[in-house]
């Protein structure tokens, strides 16, 4: 849906990155199983993000912390998320 006269989306004046090709995905390697698999990513959830995702390979999750340059570009990292120790 495009509400300005020129047609374009509010949204792009809202949340402007870079040169308007923003990563969407990204390779990244598991802590647990060290498999290299491809996530994808959501520019419009900000330019610092921080989640828990699982391994598509072994299943153990991740805390994925992503964030977006000026440019569009997005930096990546992976933490393990270690089980609870039993006390």
């Amino acid at each position: 849906m495009t509400d300005n006269s020129d047609g374009s989306d509010p949204a792009d004046e809202e949340f402007p990155i870079g040169d308007g090709t923003a990563s969407t995905e990204a390779e990244v390697t598991c802590p647990y199983c060290g498999e290299i698999t491809e996530i994808a990513l959501d520019p419009g959830s900000g330019n610092e993000q921080e989640y828990v995702e699982d391994c598509p390979v072994c299943c153990r999750p991740w805390q994925v912390m992503v964030n977006y340059r000026g440019d569009g570009s997005a930096s990546v990292e992976l933490t393990a998320l270690d089980e609870e120790s039993d006390e």
